[in-house]
């Protein structure tokens, strides 16, 4: 049994443009006794799955503005909190959170649900753990929407290296403030929404994890990501890309770099005023994303 502890309900009362209904597993295999949170929203019996992954310090609602674009195209909508995240249970030890860990939750939800014909949509560590998947599960991706992130190796450039300092030298993080950094057109309201599943720093043992594992990735996320670089070299699905151009860590160098990764990858939706939190402009993004699927489709 993973040690863990429950974010109470009461932190995520009223939080602004959040009125998503939640829903939750306990059973997911190899996750007993850890209950896991998802948002499942627009039309359960649509033939069109967007697949929203967030990164960090995030959770499910960073997707809160791009959700109610895609249900009302009339596809259905997952978006889920990874373990240590939003309404998900959240193991104490650091230990317990590994690559692995977070990629195989994913794969075992995208199991349970039994998605298909997904579109992935993803940043930060939502990309570097999500666009790990499609190789594993090939016939159940068909699109891909991605946004300021990539594939995993070692970072040691200095954006990443103030971004891990402001996520590890403070004792108790304060996630409000580091959103505000980072995502400057947020309310107050909003990025306290943001900081609602961290009551404390005991409940930070996954966002103080993430940026050790860019820093020193372990054996098995550099073969996972190796093997996804050839995936996408040879893939023959839809793809958009929106790039937060403020960025100064997956920003626009990088971006374009996973632009020549991934196959026939189309001219990428530059969004001049985004930095790193690219679904803040999320409608527009989705709006975009949406019309080139179309188009694409003929």
């Amino acid at each position: 049994m993973i040690n863990s502890l429950r974010t109470p309900d009461d932190r995520f009362q009223d939080l602004p443009g959040y009125n998503f209904q939640p829903h939750y597993v306990r059973d997911l295999r190899g996750y007993e006794g850890l209950r896991a949170h998802y948002l499942d929203e627009g039309d359960r019996d649509a033939s069109e799955v967007f697949l929203c992954l967030h990164g960090e310090p995030t959770w499910s609602y960073l997707y809160r503005k791009m959700i109610p674009v895609f249900a009302a195209s009339g596809a259905r909508v997952i978006a889920p909190d990874l373990l240590g995240f939003g309404k998900s249970d959240k193991p104490i030890d650091e230990g317990t959170y590994h690559f692995e860990f977070h990629r195989n939750y994913l794969i075992a939800l995208i199991e349970k649900l039994d998605l298909n014909n997904v579109t992935l949509v993803c940043q930060d560590w939502g990309g570097l753990l999500g666009l790990t998947l499609p190789q594993s599960m090939p016939d159940r991706f068909e699109r891909l929407l991605i946004m300021n992130t990539g594939l995993l190796q070692p970072v040691t450039d200095g954006a990443f290296i103030e971004w891990k300092n402001d996520l590890l030298m403070p004792e108790d993080l304060q996630p409000d403030a580091f959103m505000r950094k980072y995502a400057p057109t947020l309310s107050a309201e909003e990025a306290r929404a943001y900081a609602a599943p961290f009551p404390s720093s005991r409940y930070q043992a996954g966002v103080r994890k993430f940026p050790k594992m860019v820093a020193d990735p372990d054996p098995a996320c550099l073969q996972h990501s190796a093997a996804a670089m050839e995936f996408w070299r040879q893939w023959n699905g839809q793809s958009f890309m929106a790039i937060g151009m403020q960025d100064k860590m997956l920003g626009p160098q990088v971006m374009n770099f996973m632009r020549t990764v991934i196959r026939n990858c189309p001219e990428p939706f530059e969004i001049a005023d985004a930095g790193h939190f690219v679904q803040e402009f999320g409608e527009q993004v989705a709006t975009k994303a949406l019309a080139s699927f179309a188009a694409a489709q003929g």
